[in-house]
């Protein structure tokens, strides 16, 4: 187990490094009291269930971690300033990917979860009208808010992500993506790099010939799906199975983000809010896996990582 004044330790020293290397530009207005490396270490280590809310995480900020932040501002600036440090969050955790080697992984499976915003059956459009709406997920049914698209290598190391509505399919979830990483635009930071191989193990509701040919032929993207059951040239069971195993590694992913870092528990008022808590547990996922291979633990041992 390691400590908790190391682990924010550790997780600053990166983080901080990495400011240095791609500063934030400058904004009009006063300056944050918190630094970008400081917002962002309290920002990543606030992910954790340990945590119930983002107010219950300021509670213990103000009681534990004044020590090392002495300027921490009122719970409304902090909000304020990672929201407006996305982008850099984003960056953090995809260099975190391309320290741990993921540019070289052979395939990155991907896969679709739910983000839940709110109690599907309450009255009224909640907070985030036109952006959350109602759709189904495997995991939990029914509900209301988010799909989130992961791609993850057969490590664990998430490389990248993408949001709709949970009422969004697939095919075009993944068209976007695809485009994304043939043509990156950085406003779109979050979409992170294409690897060496190029090919992504993914489930039915991917499926589509003329997608997957499609998606070849404009992005050099490599979608291994299984066909139909009712299909012309159906897949031996083995390799229906193979394909199955190598794509667990992305539910394990969303298992982690949903239980270990407190996505289950989000109810966001603001879509900027939840993409900048999303960057922030995809960058503490890897940052996790960073620090088990430094420890010499097995890389997705978080549960008793941290010496509470």
């Amino acid at each position: 187990m390691v400590d908790v004044d190391l682990f924010i330790t550790a997780v600053f020293f990166l983080v901080d490094n990495f400011c240095k290397q791609h500063p934030v530009p400058p904004k009009p207005g006063p300056n944050p009291s918190l630094t970008a490396s400081e917002a962002i270490t309290l920002l990543i280590f606030s992910q954790w269930a340990r945590f119930r809310s983002e107010q219950d995480f300021y509670r213990f900020a103000c009681k534990k971690l004044r020590g090392a932040f002495p300027d921490l501002p009122s719970r409304p600036q902090l909000n304020r300033q990672w929201r407006a440090l996305h982008d850099q969050v984003c960056a953090f955790f995809i260099h975190l990917a391309e320290s741990l080697d993921a540019q070289k992984a052979l395939y990155e499976a991907m896969d679709t979860g739910p983000v839940v915003t709110r109690n599907a059956k309450r009255r009224g459009g909640g907070w985030l009208v036109g952006q959350a709406d109602i759709g189904y997920s495997n995991r939990l049914g029914w509900y209301e808010g988010l799909k989130v698209l992961l791609t993850v290598t057969p490590s664990g190391i998430i490389t990248g992500f993408g949001l709709s509505s949970a009422s969004g399919k697939e095919q075009p979830m993944a068209e976007t993506f695809f485009c994304l990483r043939a043509n990156p635009d950085p406003r779109v930071a979050s979409i992170g790099k294409t690897g060496c191989g190029q090919y992504y193990p993914v489930d039915k509701g991917f499926e589509g010939y003329q997608n997957h040919r499609r998606w070849k032929e404009a992005y050099g993207a490599h979608v291994i799906c299984p066909p139909k059951s009712n299909s012309r040239n159906p897949w031996p069971k083995a390799l229906r199975r193979w394909v199955a195993s190598i794509r667990q590694i992305v539910e394990t992913a969303f298992d982690k983000l949903l239980y270990t870092f407190r996505l289950d528990r989000e109810r966001p008022h603001l879509l900027d809010g939840v993409r900048t808590r999303l960057a922030a547990k995809i960058a503490l996922h890897n940052f996790c896996i960073w620090l088990n291979r430094q420890l010499g633990r097995h890389d997705l041992e978080f549960a008793d990582l941290l010496d509470w």
